[in-house]
């Protein structure tokens, strides 16, 4: 069983009632100190999907691979949809995004965002606060963005558990529905994570970065597939 599609079939309802983000071009960094203090920043693109099209890929994606499962070879799989033509901003379009717009700059955090056309904004967002409760991004009732990219869990035992689900695959962290490689799918730049606290662990394959203090740099593209993970103890 592939959990990934099984928790995509769960969530259906929450997608088609639900604008879907997804990352474009940016640059995000999370910084944690041993004082519990964090400052998270995005800075970059954001990529408006239509979520019955993300939703019906994930499906037709699910059944292409259960009908290589029943054959080997692979030769009754659905073939390929073909490219989508480009996003039209008709006027309904431009003030459905205007909205999503105006409804995430009420949000402390959000320094600027615009829409620049063809399902695009252009977004600058920075928060800091303590992290005496967990912390995700993005979530906002008014523009119905409520599947997040970035996830702080903080744990009973200290420890504080760091999931960036959108710069990964989907399947397996549900940040984002597009699926990796695909048109859709224009995921390009970096998540770092800074931090004078304990770290338990962290899933990056070239280490920590050189520099004062303790840095993981994730090079995220629209191929990558590891969802950057990382625990601290405070």
């Amino acid at each position: 069983m592939n959990v990934g599609r099984v928790l995509v079939a769960l969530a259906a309802p929450l997608f088609l009632m639900s604008c879907v983000l997804s990352p474009g071009r940016f640059v995000s960094s999370l910084d944690i100190r041993k004082d519990r203090s964090f400052t998270f920043s995005y800075a970059g693109e954001v990529i408006l999907l239509d979520p019955a099209n993300a939703l019906k890929g994930a499906a037709e994606e699910g059944l292409a691979q259960g009908l290589k499962g029943d054959d080997e070879d692979g030769d009754d799989a659905k073939p390929a949809k073909p490219a989508e033509p480009e996003v039209i901003d008709t006027p309904q379009h431009l003030a459905e995004a205007k909205a999503i717009a105006e409804a995430l700059s009420k949000e402390v955090g959000y320094q600027s965002v615009e829409y620049v056309g063809n399902n695009k904004f252009r977004v600058d967002y920075r928060m800091t606060g303590r992290l005496d409760r967990s912390f995700i991004y993005p979530i906002n009732v008014d523009a119905k963005a409520i599947i997040p990219w970035i996830a702080i869990e903080v744990r009973k035992d200290g420890t504080a558990r760091v999931m960036a689900l959108a710069f990964g695959d989907p399947e397996e962290g549900m940040g984002s529905t597009a699926k990796p490689g695909s048109k859709e799918d224009e995921r390009q730049g970096s998540f770092t994570l800074t931090t004078d606290a304990e770290l338990v662990m962290h899933n990056n394959e070239e280490g920590k970065a050189p520099g004062p203090g303790t840095k993981v740099v994730w090079k995220v593209t629209a191929a990558s597939r590891t969802v950057p993970t990382a625990v601290v103890r405070f």
